[in-house]
């Protein structure tokens, strides 16, 4: 059904569009009615009506229920969707199925039967009675629907033609099997009758004897009459059925059919009756005629033997066969006639009803010529290619063409009949082209460009055929060679011409690289020297080649390259031994031509091994000089005497060597501070040595906190070599007591310079200790260094404590509580003190005094809670009790039964840890280790404060504490000179993570560990020190920590674990801590405060997703505790919560992932409810990293520009600073832009890009060389370095 107008949504033209269409039209009309006011600026009236609102209304409605009745209209037509199949379907195709299966194949039926035919099943009258039915059916239901529809009451669908088309279809379809049925009936009266007219003539026939054609002619009727009886006697009763169905569809069929259908049965019989009688009459001249069959068929048989026999021996069935297609064709002619003759017996014999043979020999020739053409015709296919191919020159042979065609054949043979698989003609076909096959893959290896003369003389030989190879040779010449025998001997030949070919090729690589290949050379920075740069490219290379050339040796083919081989095997050999000893030559004399000749203090010092270096000198110049010239590797290395002379100059320049370390060892003997620097550091130190001034910049690496000194200048004002006094690294300036004299060698004024230091402070602290009460102590700690302060604070704290316990023996009860209060008003006073404007310095002098305050007030809290009344309580006995000694002038430190001499050395101003009663079992632990002669091992997790506990103890004790951080690279002659320079210096040394050393070199230094500790335990001056007789300081202590079951740790030997006193660290308190760090930073709500930051952080580890990054532990902690302390001095104004608050917040949120981040503000909300402290913003910096984004051409988005301000933030407190996140975040960027605004700032930043994944870890941190015992920087230092200095 078709809508005029379309009644589609989306179709051109269609009824809401015409209506649409119509209503705008009438909305137009008011354009062409003019506006009588003047002064409304619109000239007509559509304005007007398109703004009222009422008529909109109406307009949307009306459009509303125009698409209303369009959808129920296509919704009609859907509804007759069921009838399409009445015009879609195919009438003759659906007649032609349901004839041959009685029904319409369903979709499944056709997947299921795709393969296989559906058997055929014709259609009953009851089949055709059940499809009229149904026609008839959908008829008057279609005739009873209504041809006009009025939709909404509005819209008319005429439907009359549709429905007259429709009715009309509905007959077609069933009239179309009716007229089958018509059809059928008439045709089948009317062959039966045409039948019975001719078998009715042919039977009245007379036949006489001696009529062949006439008795054949009868029995021709007979036999129809016989074959047709069946059918024809069951056909009437379904005719009559067919047509009483006609007739209930008042179908009419014409009179002539009722006639028919009445006489034709009595006509039917009368035929059936008289072929009997014609059968009797003719059966004697029948049997006279089969008699006669039966002798020709016999004869026949004989014949066609004899043929067969023929056939066979004298058929082309040999690969040498002439003409064989004539002979083919005379045997197709001979068997044609055969199969004449036999076709007429079989036929004759057919009438009669006589048994015939098969005549198989004739038909087995008939095949075997058939198979026999389609052989020969394949040879003679063959034969015409391969002539063609053998006249082909042999350069222009394509031997993948032929070898597919050659597959071809083999394949089209294969595809022949198998009964031609036995005949000689099929076998020498298959053999000819199995040997061409063959002997064209020896043709394709001889192509082969690496075949030189040589080969196919060779070939020959093998082969024994001798001729001319030039460029008129075919392909018949080389098959003359019979290359389908020697298949083997070829592919021997040619591999070993491509594996000549291959050797060729390298050779003439090797060539060509080393006549390009030069040296790179550098000049040297002093001398202007060339020397040889490292390229290692070469070096690569080098091996490569040498490799390459082994390889090459060891191949069974060399034969014809042996001498060129071996030749290059010896100048890259000699090149390889040149160019190693080289560079160590040239690094040698580089390290000592900058001593010998550079320093005048070596060179009076060592005149005679200077004398040998000048020799060594210029004869390397001279060689380094002759190498210049000739920069081609191979021609330089390879010139007579070179390595020899290497060799000379190496073996002179280790005895340099030997005498320069000899010489440094003395020095260290002398200061034995040296121990700890490198030689590089001594080197320069030494070379120096004369001038003070410059030997200042390694001071603190021989002292523990000097950095500098002050010189008594001359009447020039210039410095002069009279020191005065040393400053720390944060800059606390302390004179000495005496002026310093820094004249003579340098280990001789340093040694003075080290007696000044120890006895400056020990001067410093008799005045102070005597000073303490003169005036208030906040006073008091201003006019001293700090560490002087500090001790002298500890001292009094243990003498007031003794008064204290004295005057409870005298039965004061409440001394120590009012020893107490004064604690905690002195501590209030620091706390106030904090608060205000102090320098750096001072501020950094009362916080370390706060600290070790709140752990003595803290002590006297404990000891009042127990009721400590006597001075040998262990409560007090434990604690580290320092002692001024008037007689001795000395300071001394107590704890327990050891007691320890204050070793005086100048720690400047630096902060103290947090003593925790984990702090005070170590302390026990370590320090009776020593008064048992023996060494401390705290060992536990990271963060546990192994190493800054020993460190801090060796501060509580004035004593230097070198920390060493160890690695498998640390081998027992490293760790030898370490302990040798310890002893010496009796200052402590802190090995950390010391189980990361091999168990063999454990070993070793469990026997230097164990000689040191017999000599203190002997009481010895000087002992034996691998071999080597060296001064003891008996206050000298080694400690170790272990971080237990870590990757890469080794179990510690025994011998080794006898010698030191474990100590297990645990997870300090993190409150007790933060507590103290507070109250040192100027909190007066410390406990409260600490308590919730503590509860965050806790919380955090628990709630937190686990992130890598994440650190909860104590060292985040204490730079949270750093920045409050700033954050509380930039704002002293506000509350101390928000303070930390702040802190928290800022210093936190960075590095949480977004994921947590509502968890992480929702504790911050819940532990400091109410509170929304802003960010502390630097709105000056914070424009200067919006312009330096600017200049990097990105977009300075609010985001970004605070990650930027929080990286600096972060660095402000932290060394190092991890910056995480997915690809393509923005983390490079953050980056750059920061360096950028401090170059804006002019801030000097150094910026380095390095990948740690590229390099080997011995590149990224540095090695020592085990053969030098020099160190190699690594990349990661060496960056450092450059941007230090």
């Amino acid at each position: 059904m078709v809508f005029a107008p379309a009644l589609e949504f989306g179709a051109g033209d269609n009824f809401f569009e015409l209506v649409e269409s119509l209503i705008n039209d009438v909305f137009r009309i008011s354009s062409l009615v003019p506006r009588l006011a003047q002064h409304s600026p619109s000239p007509h009236y559509q304005a007007d009506m398109e703004d009222m609102a009422d008529l909109a209304d109406m307009r949307h409605l009306l459009m509303e229920r125009v698409q209303g009745v369009m959808a129920t209209c296509c919704e009609f037509r859907n509804s007759l969707e069921r009838y399409s199949y009445l015009y879609v379907d195919d009438r003759k195709e659906f007649m032609r199925q349901f004839l041959l299966y009685g029904h319409i194949l369903s979709g499944r039926e056709v997947e299921l039967y795709a393969d296989d035919s559906v058997s055929e099943s014709p259609p009953t009258l009851e089949n055709f009675r059940e499809q009229v039915d149904r026609y008839e059916k959908i008829y008057e239901e279609v005739h009873g629907l209504e041809p006009v529809h009025v939709f909404h009451g509005w819209m008319r669908v005429d439907g009359r033609s549709m429905k007259s088309a429709l009715l009309n279809i509905i007959k077609k379809w069933s009239f179309m099997f009716k007229q089958h049925l018509i059809d059928h009936v008439t045709n089948s009266l009317s062959d039966l009758e045409r039948f019975i007219s001719v078998a009715d003539a042919g039977l009245t026939q007379q036949v006489e004897e001696g009529d062949y054609g006439g008795l054949v002619g009868v029995l021709a009727h007979l036999l129809a009459v016989k074959e047709r009886q069946n059918s024809t006697d069951a056909m009437f009763e379904p005719l009559q059925q067919t047509i009483g169905l006609l007739k209930l569809y008042e179908q009419e069929l014409p009179d002539v059919v009722y006639k028919q259908l009445e006489g034709l049965p009595e006509k039917w019989n009368n035929v059936k009756k008289q072929a009997v009688l014609v059968k009797q009459q003719v059966a004697p001249l029948q049997a006279i005629e089969v008699a006669s069959l039966r002798r020709k068929c016999a004869t026949f048989d004989v014949e066609q033997h004899t043929f067969r026999e023929h056939f066979r021996n004298n058929g082309p069935f040999r690969f040498d066969s002439e003409s064989p297609n004539q002979m083919l064709d005379a045997f197709q002619l001979q068997i044609q006639e055969r199969e004449a003759v036999m076709a007429s017996l079989v036929e004759s014999a057919s009438l009669f009803e006589v048994t015939v043979p098969e005549y198989k020999q004739l038909r087995q020739c008939r095949r075997e010529v058939g198979l026999l053409k389609e052989l020969w015709d394949m040879i003679s296919v063959v034969e015409s290619s391969m002539a063609t191919w053998m006249m082909t020159p042999w350069r222009d042979i394509y031997v993948e063409d032929m070898e597919l065609e050659c597959k071809r054949f083999s394949k089209d043979i294969r595809g022949l009949d198998k009964e031609v698989r036995a005949w000689d003609a099929f076998t020498g076909l298959d053999s000819r082209v199995k040997n061409l096959l063959t002997s064209l893959r020896a043709v394709a290896e001889l192509q082969n460009p690496a075949i030189r003369a040589r080969h196919w003389h060779q070939l020959m030989a093998a082969t024994g055929v001798r001729f001319t190879m030039d460029q008129d040779t075919t392909l018949a010449n080389l098959l003359q060679l019979k290359l389908h025998c020697f298949e083997e001997e070829v592919r021997g030949i040619v591999d070993k011409a491509v594996k000549e070919m291959g050797m060729e090729k390298v050779l003439s690589e090797l060539n060509s690289t080393w006549t390009g290949m030069q040296f790179q050379y550098e000049p040297h920075r002093r001398t202007n020297v060339p020397l040889l740069r490292t390229d290692e490219e070469l070096i690569e290379t080098l091996e490569d080649n040498q490799v390459q050339l082994q390889n090459l040796r060891s191949s069974k083919y060399i034969a014809h390259f042996l001498d060129e081989v071996s030749s290059w095997q010896s100048k890259l050999s000699v090149a390889d031994s040149v160019i190693s000893i080289w560079f160590e030559v040239q690094r040698t004399w580089t390290h000592l031509e900058s001593i010998f000749i550079g320093s005048e203090d070596i060179r009076s010092q060592l005149p005679e091994d200077s004398r040998r270096f000048e020799g060594i000198d210029a004869d390397f110049k001279e060689l380094a000089n002759a190498v210049h010239q000739t920069p081609n590797v191979v021609e330089a290395t390879n010139k007579p005497g070179l390595f020899g002379k290497l060799e000379d100059i190496q073996s002179r320049l280790s005895l340099c060597e030997k005498a320069l370390a000899e010489y440094l060892d003395t020095k260290r003997l002398a200061f034995p501070r040296f121990y700890f620097i490198s030689s590089a550091d001594l080197l320069d130190i030494l070379s120096n040595g004369t001038n003070p001034h410059q030997v200042q910049k390694h001071l603190s690496k021989l002292f523990d906190n000097m950095a500098k000194m002050r010189f008594e200048a001359d009447g020039q004002e210039n410095p002069s070599q009279t020191g005065l006094g040393m400053y720390s690294k944060e800059e606390e300036y302390v004179s000495f007591n005496e002026p310093c004299d820094c004249t003579g060698q340098v280990e001789v004024w340093l040694n003075r310079v080290l007696h000044s230091m120890r006895s400056t402070v020990r001067h410093e602290m008799t005045e102070a200790v005597l000073a303490y009460e003169d005036k208030p102590r906040e006073q008091w700690l201003f006019d001293y260094p700090a560490q002087v302060a500090l001790t002298c604070t500890q001292i009094w704290w243990t003498s007031d404590i003794g008064m204290a316990f004295a005057r409870l023996e005298e039965g004061y009860d409440n001394a120590m509580k009012e020893y107490y209060k004064k604690q905690v008003s002195q501590l209030n006073t620091l706390i106030s003190m904090l608060v205000g404007q102090l320098t750096p310095g001072d501020r950094q002098k009362v916080m370390t005094i706060c600290t070790i305050d709140v752990h003595a007030r803290d002590v006297v809290a404990k000891m009042i809670a127990q009721k400590v009344e006597s001075s040998q309580a262990f409560v007090w006995l434990s604690q580290l009790r320092h002692r001024w000694d008037e007689k001795e002038k000395h300071c001394f430190a107590n704890i327990c039964d050891a007691q320890f001499l204050y070793s005086y050395e100048y720690l400047g101003n630096t902060p103290r840890l947090v003593i925790t009663p984990l702090t005070d079992r170590c302390y026990i632990t370590l320090t009776q280790s020593l008064h048992l002669i023996m060494s401390g091992a705290p060992a536990g997790p990271a963060g546990t404060g192994k190493t800054e506990t020993t460190k801090d103890l060796g501060r509580a004790l004035g004593i230097m504490v070198y920390v060493f951080n160890c690695s498998e690279q640390m081998d027992y002659k490293s760790c030898g000179d370490i302990y040798k320079g310890l002893a010496q210096t009796g200052a402590w040394g802190c090995f950390d993570e010391f189980n990361r050393i091999s168990v063999e070199v454990l070993s070793v230094v469990a026997v230097q560990v164990k000689s040191i500790q017999d000599a203190i335990r002997d009481k010895k001056k000087r002992f034996n020190f691998m071999g080597e007789e060296v001064n003891l300081c008996p206050s000298v202590g080694i400690f170790i920590t272990m971080n237990p079951g870590y990757a890469g740790r080794t179990e510690l030997p025994e011998n080794l674990k006898a010698l030191f006193r474990p100590c297990a660290m645990v997870v300090p308190d993190f409150e007790l801590i933060c507590e103290i760090m507070l109250v040192a930073e100027g909190f007066l709500d410390a406990r409260v405060l600490a308590r919730k930051f503590i509860t965050l952080y806790t919380l955090c580890k628990e709630l937190l997703s686990k992130q890598d990054h994440y650190d909860w532990g104590l060292r985040a902690i204490k730079s949270v505790l750093v920045v409050a302390g700033s954050l509380k001095r930039g704002d002293p104004g506000r509350a101390e919560d928000q303070v930390l608050m702040r802190a928290l917040r800022d210093f936190n949120i960075p590095k949480i992932v977004t994921d947590d981040m509502p968890v992480f503000m929702g504790l911050i909300g819940d532990l400091f409810p109410a509170l929304d402290v802003p960010r502390k913003r630097d709105l000056d910096f914070e424009k200067h990293v919006k312009d330096s984004i600017l200049d990097l051409k990105l977009q300075a988005e609010d985001n970004f520009l605070l990650k930027v301000v929080q990286l600096e933030e972060l660095l402000a407190v932290r060394h190092s600073v991890f910056v995480i996140g997915n690809a393509g975040t923005g983390k490079s960027q953050v980056m750059r832009s920061l360096q950028r605004t401090y170059q804006n700032m002019k801030r000097r930043p150094v910026w380095a890009d390095l990948n740690p994944k590229a390099v080997t870890n011995d590149e990224l941190f540095g090695i020592i060389n085990p053969a030098t015992r020099e160190w190699k920087d690594g990349e990661s230092s060496v960056y450092e370095c450059n941007a230090f200095y």
